[in-house]
């Protein structure tokens, strides 16, 4: 099944949450769950393909009118905002369904935090935390389900419980099983930009884009198409706060992949350096102005806690933006 085919589930409403978490028993909306910053690995310093053409981008409903809206359901104990909030599974999918409310168009549950300093965890530990809520959504809400996670056995078993996008911060470069799962089954595959640590001296953009190249050619290699896969530099992850922020500026380099880009730069720390923000919940309005520059600079997915700002956000981007293509034509 083609990923196009995935993403014209988005605006098809929730279907059947009403009956299975009425929203008069869903409990008052606590701070959003978050998704702290993890280091990731070095790379060959090889120069990335030659673009082709743009076509994913292109298609129907799934990029057409604006950045699509991936919001965050963390199921762990740790992470670095929601300190545990949305831990139990109940309480994930009433997250989960506030964030189709407030205009998700993608659901994006994770198990295992990947703040600095986090404790990993089991395979089995970790589906044991996702998978009830992968299940829930499923049956709750009409949204794509993306799982986050390093692991290829907990994302076979979240594709088994309902999900239908693979989200590896690793980029397919820790678990060879991610990639020949996506070619088995066929889904959308967000790859991200890792590093074990930052190191300010090196030309961050030359790192990711040949990082990046090499999980293109993983994932080819594995048996995977092309059209499946969808780039996240990996902002905030093994990264200064500097270069963290060149991301957001240089992002549109990523388009000579002719893939589309996911940015995820809500809450981190990288803006609450900018900011002076300390807690994550306060670094809002420093998340919606690094998301619109990312907008504009060419991404498709913007991957974020707080939904209903994000989309609001979005829709005014996408109408000053159209606006200005028509008193040009």
């Amino acid at each position: 099944m083609t990923f196009d085919k995935y993403l014209y589930a988005i605006g098809r409403g929730v279907r059947g949450a009403k009956k299975a978490y009425g929203e008069a028993s869903l409990p008052p909306d606590p701070a959003r769950a978050a998704r702290d910053i993890t280091p990731g690995a070095p790379v060959e310093n090889a120069a990335p393909p030659k673009a082709a053409a743009p076509n994913i981008a292109r298609r129907g409903l799934a990029f057409g009118a604006r950045p699509l809206i991936m919001g965050i359901v963390n199921v762990t104990p740790d992470s670095f905002s929601d300190g545990g909030l949305f831990a139990d599974s109940a309480g994930a999918v009433a997250h989960g369904l506030r964030l189709e409310r407030g205009g998700a168009d993608i659901l994006d549950v994770g198990g295992e935090s990947t703040r600095p300093g986090h404790a990993p965890v089991t395979a089995d530990e970790e589906a044991a935390r996702v998978i009830p809520v992968v299940r829930g959504l499923a049956a709750a809400c009409g949204l794509p389900i993306s799982i986050d996670t390093m692991k290829a056995e907990v994302a076979r078993a979240a594709l088994d419980a309902g999900a239908s996008i693979l989200n590896d911060v690793w980029g397919f470069q820790r678990d060879p099983g991610m990639a020949k799962l996506a070619a088995e089954r066929g889904v959308p595959a967000v790859i991200m930009h890792n590093r074990d640590h930052d190191d300010p001296d090196i030309d961050i953009m030359d790192e990711v884009m040949a990082f990046l190249a090499r999980s293109i050619e993983i994932a080819l290699a594995a048996g995977a198409r092309r059209d499946q896969l969808i780039l996240d530099p990996g902002f905030g992850f093994g990264k200064t706060h500097a270069q963290s922020l060149t991301l957001v500026r240089e992002l549109a380099r990523l388009k000579e992949f002719g893939l589309p880009i996911l940015l995820g730069v809500s809450r981190k720390r990288a803006i609450g350096a900018v900011t002076g923000r300390e807690t994550p919940g306060g670094r809002l309005s420093g998340s919606l102005a690094a998301a619109v520059m990312g907008a504009m600079a060419g991404a498709s997915i913007i991957r974020v806690h707080d939904a209903a700002e994000h989309a609001d956000a979005m829709k005014v981007f996408a109408a000053v933006r159209d606006r200005a293509r028509g008193e040009t034509q």
